[in-house]
């Protein structure tokens, strides 16, 4: 299974889109408009404070600076607010879906609850994302760089669902040996922060933008401990550390420092096919597939300033991370590594969901 030249591939040809210039915009005027922001999950996760953050940037540099709404449509790991968005037919550019992996990976999964086809759909922007996964404070005191000592805990994890982004630290815990049982159904991770801050449960991930914005205060109280990140990947496809949390360590190191947890084979390289999928190109912005050229090129000329503002890099490093955003012909061929996983990978993760949860998808 060659997960790392596909993955090589992908961040070369992701590197490259994202230097092409966006188009020029002809005569398009939302003056007085509202535009509709999509999300299809709780107002309390990653891609609420994704969406809130970018929201009032491209109102600025929209033309005719529209009121641009932030709406939430949670349900069904988000395939329910996809499936709405399927049937939307709306060409004036008020409607714009915000996804994230947990609306890729359903669909990389075949999910029979999946009724929506992305590329039906206009990418107008993508953005990478990291993860952070942390314990409690009486478990954290016990982790020292490696899952040896946690392996005899017994886990509670608030989970939206298997088949969600959530398989990404499900299948990782797993790797190392850990026992944890996830409470599947919550609505968004922002939800399973809360069962953590309730001690409902004592083990939880955030992507980074709910990581900085609602579990990085824990850490400072002392009431969680870091564990690890998903890590990034470099321009030649290897795991490395993320830049926004460069003093947290990678799975990839956690995993080389456990007894019995292996960074090669069939489980490593499943993980790895879900992570690149699920995390470099995290959260992407749609127009419905209907919506004209010249509204098409307003919104890539739009986020295209919204990038290049002199004050962005400091304001979503400390808002959503330190992470590349696409536009354009970028944010096409970030949608492409988002939707694609090999055979292979798919297939263990399949059996695995099979096995682990009792979950069949095919």
């Amino acid at each position: 299974m060659a997960v790392s030249n596909f993955t090589r591939r992908a961040v070369v040809g992701l590197i490259a889109a994202a230097g092409l210039a966006a188009p020029a915009a002809a005569e398009v005027d939302f003056s007085g408009k509202t535009i509709e922001w999509v999300i299809p999950f709780s107002e309390t996760g990653g891609s609420a404070k994704w969406a809130n953050f970018f929201a009032p940037l491209l109102s600025e540099a929209l033309p005719g600076q529209p009121t641009v709404v932030v709406k939430f449509m949670p349900g069904a790991g988000s395939t329910k607010g996809a499936n709405w968005f399927q049937e939307q037919n709306h060409d004036d550019g008020t409607l714009l879906f915000g996804t994230s992996g947990s609306t890729q990976f359903p669909y990389l999964l075949s999910d029979p609850r999946v009724r929506y086809e992305y590329n039906d759909w206009i990418p107008v922007m993508a953005s990478g994302t990291g993860g952070v996964a942390y314990l409690n404070a009486e478990d954290g005191a016990k982790f020292d760089g490696s899952a040896n000592a946690l392996k005899d805990t017994n886990f509670i994890y608030g989970s939206q669902g298997a088949t969600r982004l959530d398989l990404v630290p499900l299948l990782a815990w797993q790797m190392l040996g850990m026992n944890v049982e996830p409470v599947f159904g919550i609505k968004g991770r922002g939800d399973g922060r809360l069962m953590f801050e309730r001690g409902e449960a004592n083990i939880d991930y955030q992507t980074s933008s709910g990581y900085l914005g609602g579990s990085a205060p824990l850490v400072e109280a002392g009431q969680a401990v870091p564990m690890m990140t998903w890590g990034a990947l470099d321009a030649d496809g290897n795991i490395v550390r993320d830049p926004t949390f460069p003093d947290i360590p990678t799975f990839k190191e956690v995993c080389e420092a456990t007894d019995g947890c292996e960074t090669s084979g069939e489980a490593w390289d499943a993980w790895k096919a879900f992570f690149v999928a699920g995390f470099p190109v995290q959260k992407l912005a749609f127009l419905p597939g209907d919506t004209p050229q010249e509204v098409v090129d307003a919104y890539t000329a739009a986020f295209q300033a919204v990038t290049e503002r002199g004050d962005f890099a400091d304001i979503s490093s400390k808002r959503v991370g330190n992470y590349p955003v696409f536009v354009g012909e970028g944010s096409k061929s970030a949608l492409q590594t988002a939707t694609n996983v090999d055979d292979n990978a798919k297939q263990y993760v399949l059996n695995w969901l099979k096995e682990a949860y009792g979950v069949e998808l095919n």
